[in-house]
């Protein structure tokens, strides 16, 4: 079907110099953007985490010998190789590694409980795991349960030094005791990966190549895999590249990755537009650790700092941070949550610059709409179409509502998806015959091009910018002996924005709250745990059956 013609209203707003449509794309993959940053750039600074650092020249070494034991294991091209960690020095170059070496890169939240791992790994067809020890013990609790052929395990100081990874190691394993015990037979240590000596060949990957598989929620229940190929992210970083115009931020920037880069926000902006433009990243493994994180960003002049509207605030909450030198900041983004005013005015009280606020999912890449990086001032949208993008507001007829008018947001451009891995029909059920991403959320377009969100069409909580999908803590939390229904909604909450509810009816008075949280903790990942619980003797329910989550929120 040919692209039916949208009035592009947005672009009379565009700041100056800003161009309509991105140029054609310069490289033909991820990993052919990485590769020639890391020549570019080779003597300076990548990434620093817990005080050491990689040059572009490391990152394109190390990850040669990765890239070499990948394929001395017997992986193919086009194999999906999955990585469990956050945000250490070994990401940074098993993730080049992979993709350099034609393989689909499968991010995995470290967090997940082996029943979520299970799907993932098992959905995506993995054939091989990264993975922190922290977290080996999730993998060891479904190894016998899916595919994956090989396993390598990494320590929190592996890549810091002998000394340093030493101390490191000891107080991660014997002071916190953050490293359960574990038993994989047969895994490879991540050093022993390291001291691989065999050459490698990079594989020559294209435009329509799969680059990651970033899993978000599922209606039904079940997570799905967006399928991003090189294009849809080569794309989007060159849509953030080109608003980038507005200002002038500094030559090879030094960027704050508090962010997890297992998360489509931190993977697209620090790490691919960041090594896009030689930048430095500073990686920050736990921002939940605020007087450690408000520690290290003492130690830098830094000028681009992404966050999310709970991050902002726990900062502004610090005395030490207000405290901070804030002279090189050019750029705050805010994403994966709206950014709440009083948050936003503070900021800019405090640090001197704006927040810029964007919108996009992990299936677009993720951005598809965002202030103008030159912003003065709060403006309370999601800003407007990135080029190349088109956004339309449409009714349940899947018409074109007029502007001001409240529709569900629909997105097309270059950035968009490719599809869901292996899942045609629901891929259908989301992408117009005219090539338009349905995102769920409902919106307005005001004259001036400027999208705002007002609700979500269906009934994803969103906790802190991570999706959460009430099927899925209903399907499980229903599989204890005890729980005869159960309806998750989203109920506000001052630090994330959205908390889980569940409401519940129980076969027994002898099953309580914390009975129901603790069999959520079983098989939930902490963002998706029910913060609060609530008995009821029914739910509300449609003539057919279905219940009224709406109701439940009223």
């Amino acid at each position: 079907m040919a692209k039916k013609k949208i009035d592009r209203v947005w672009l009379d707003s565009y700041p100056k110099g800003v161009a309509h449509e991105i140029a054609p794309l310069k490289y033909s993959s991820v990993a052919d953007l990485i590769t020639e940053s890391c020549k570019e750039n080779a003597s300076r600074p990548a990434f620093t985490c817990m005080g050491k650092t990689l040059t572009y020249s490391d990152i394109s070494e190390y990850s040669n010998r990765v890239g070499a034991w990948l394929q001395s294991s017997g992986l193919q091209k086009g194999d999906r190789v999955a990585i469990m960690m956050p945000n250490i020095l070994q990401y940074t170059v098993i993730l080049p590694a992979i993709l350099r070496a034609g393989m689909t890169v499968v991010n995995v939240n470290p967090l997940y409980t082996p029943r979520e791992l299970e799907h993932q790994l098992n959905d995506s067809g993995a054939k091989a795991l990264f993975v922190v020890e922290n977290f080996a013990h999730t993998y060891e609790a479904v190894k016998d349960k899916v595919g994956v052929e090989h396993v390598v395990v990494t320590s929190m100081g592996d890549m810091l030094g002998t000394l340093k990874g030493m101390i490191v190691n000891f107080v991660v394993r014997k002071v916190k005791k953050m490293v359960p015990g574990y038993n994989l037979p047969g895994h490879h240590s991540f050093k022993s990966v390291m001291e691989n000596t065999g050459s490698f060949t990079p594989e020559q990957t294209g435009h329509d190549d799969i680059a990651f598989l970033q899993y978000t929620g599922g209606t039904t229940g079940v997570s799905k895999g967006a399928a991003l190929s090189n294009s849809n992210v080569l794309s989007n970083a060159a849509q953030n590249d080109e608003w980038l115009k507005a200002i002038e931020v500094a030559p090879n920037p030094l960027y704050i990755c508090a962010l997890p880069l297992y998360h489509i926000f931190a993977l697209t902006v620090n790490m691919i537009m960041g090594m896009r433009q030689g930048a430095h990243n500073v990686l920050i493994p736990n921002p939940r650790d605020i007087p450690g994180f408000v520690k290290e960003l003492g130690k830098w002049q830094f000028n681009v700092l992404p966050g999310l509207n709970t991050l902002f605030n726990a900062l502004l909450n610090n005395s030490d941070f207000r405290k901070l030198d804030f002279s090189a900041l050019r750029l705050t983004l805010g994403g994966g949550m709206a950014v709440q005013q009083p948050v936003a005015e503070r900021w800019k009280q405090v640090t001197g610059c704006d927040i810029a606020e964007g919108y996009g999912l992990s299936e677009t890449s993720p951005v598809a709409t965002a202030n103008p990086f030159n912003i003065s001032g709060f403006t309370g949208t999601i800003g407007l179409p990135l080029p190349s993008t088109d956004i339309a507001i449409r009714d349940d007829d899947g018409k074109d509502v007029k502007l001001g008018e409240v529709g569900e947001i629909c997105i097309r451009g270059p950035q968009v998806m490719t599809g869901y891995w292996n899942r045609p029909k629901e891929t259908a059920q989301v992408m117009t015959k005219d090539g338009f991403f349905k995102s769920g959320d409902m919106g307005f377009m005001n004259e001036k091009g400027q999208v705002k969100i007002v609700d979500r069409k269906k009934d994803m909580i969103l906790v802190s910018g991570f999706n959460v999908y009430p099927n899925e803590i209903e399907e499980y939390a229903v599989a204890h002996e005890d729980i005869v229904e159960a309806a998750a909604v989203g109920v506000p909450d001052e630090h994330s924005g959205e908390v889980v509810k569940l409401f519940v009816v129980r076969s027994s008075d002898s099953l309580s709250e914390q009975d129901v949280k603790d069999w959520c903790k079983k098989g939930l990942t902490n963002y998706k745990r029910p913060v609060h619980v609530e008995f009821r003797d029914e739910l509300p329910k449609t003539n057919v059956g279905k219940i009224l989550r709406r109701e439940l929120r009223d």
